[in-house]
């Protein structure tokens, strides 16, 4: 009889409510993402939903907080640079084989790249590789299709590197703005993309470092 391998061990950064974590909670060890576990769901902020998704899983997933204007309070000369070390700390601790940053608002600077390395991350974003970099994407896709500088917009998962927004994608999707549409309306089919791709786009990630 062949040993079944071991699973493959995920971590999710968020900062919110944690829809994008949901999707991959659901799949975790389905055909859409076979022999993989969320090891650990890691907050920058204390009130995040997702930590109460994490927890309500079946098994529980092991939770974590840690935010920068608290971290800096406490270790007196310490940087933002420091406080990314930290988090990769926690992160490399967890002894995952992908990290995926589901809603993480916080730009993660070099000191946590070179921390988990050679760890895969990823990363989903609300657009279409190098539309709108950075924040608020949502919001500045539809104010572009207003005044018709865009056609639509989409959303990817792709690597993280030092470069905001610009690593390799793995997934791309577009997603149409609709004339007349409300941007809730848009923000909602979009978001619905998210769930889709982020499941996607970790197994393709998984699938690179740890075959199923």
């Amino acid at each position: 009889m062949t040993d079944t391998p071991p699973p493959r061990r995920i971590v999710v950064l968020i900062s919110g409510s944690g829809t994008n974590l949901q999707a991959l909670i659901d799949a975790q060890d389905t055909p859409a993402l076979p022999n993989a576990h969320i090891v650990l769901v890691l907050s920058n902020r204390k009130a995040a939903y997702g930590l109460t998704r994490a927890a309500s899983a079946r098994p529980p997933i092991p939770t974590a907080y840690l935010a920068l204007a608290p971290y800096l309070k406490a270790h007196a000369n310490a940087t933002r640079a420091d406080y990314d070390a930290a988090v990769a700390a926690l992160v490399v601790g967890a002894q995952p084989d992908l990290v995926v940053l589901a809603g993480w608002m916080h730009v993660l600077s070099e000191r946590f790249l070179d921390a988990v390395s050679p760890i895969a991350v990823i990363n989903l974003h609300p657009a279409l590789p190098g539309a709108f970099d950075g924040a608020h994407a949502i919001e500045r896709t539809y104010a572009a299709f207003q005044r018709g500088e865009v056609r639509g917009g989409g959303a990817m998962v792709h690597r993280v590197v030092r470069e905001v927004d610009r690593g390799e994608p793995l997934v791309v999707r577009e997603v149409e703005i609709r004339e007349g549409e409300a941007m809730e309306a848009f923000e909602e089919r979009l978001h619905r993309t998210e769930w889709e791709i982020i499941v996607e786009g970790a197994r393709k990630a998984l699938d690179e470092v740890r075959p199923a």
